[in-house]
């Protein structure tokens, strides 16, 4: 897994709450057995039209002003559903490094870490003032620090974020349950030759 430290990307928004993970990945799918190649059924049933081909015009991340966008920005309860982790999987393939919201159902949140990606939990008020800023502002970008826990724009926004340092850590240094595993390395094989 990549380390993380910084990010700046375009803002895509996802304005809708309780996004469950059957919408991020529908379940036909989830036939794959590689975590890649889930990118281009992110948002499925929304993005595209009956004939699973054409792009829905509705659906906001569809307008051209979010291509190569990486963060995104969606309401409460992002990730709640079914505990696939398919899910993450389809965010990162799709390119998005970074997701913020007002909450998150805790085994998406917690499979988010485990692939790379950055969930950002911020108040309601400041997710709207970001859907404001993103509506208003053509390729809006957000800058992610993550080394000192700080949002910011181009346009004087600062917002401070929270979160737990065990995870921080994990991101920082690129980690995930197999490479936290793989430190101790020297002290399992010690232990094997006991």
């Amino acid at each position: 897994m990549e380390a993380f430290k910084q990010h700046s990307g375009i803002v895509a928004p996802v304005d809708r709450v309780n996004v469950d993970t059957d919408a991020i990945i529908p379940k036909q799918f989830l036939k794959r057995i590689e975590r890649t190649g889930f990118g281009q059924f992110l948002f499925y049933e929304w993005r595209f039209l009956e004939n699973g081909v054409d792009e829905n015009p509705e659906f906001e991340m569809n307008k051209p002003r979010y291509n190569g966008s990486s963060v995104l920005i969606s309401r409460v309860n992002f990730g709640c559903g079914s505990s696939r982790e398919h899910a993450p999987w389809a965010i990162l393939d799709y390119g998005f490094k970074v997701v913020i919201a007002p909450s998150f159902a805790d085994i998406f949140y917690n499979n988010c870490f485990k692939n790379g990606i950055l969930p950002i939990k911020l108040s309601e008020e400041q997710v709207e003032d970001l859907f404001q800023r993103t509506a208003a502002n053509d390729g809006y970008k957000l800058n992610v620090d993550l080394e000192n826990k700080v949002i910011t724009d181009d346009l004087g926004l600062k917002i401070d974020f929270d979160l737990d340092e065990h995870r921080r850590q994990y991101l920082l240094q690129g980690l995930d349950d197999i490479g936290l595993t793989l430190q101790y390395e020297d002290k399992i094989a010690a232990y094997e030759q006991r």
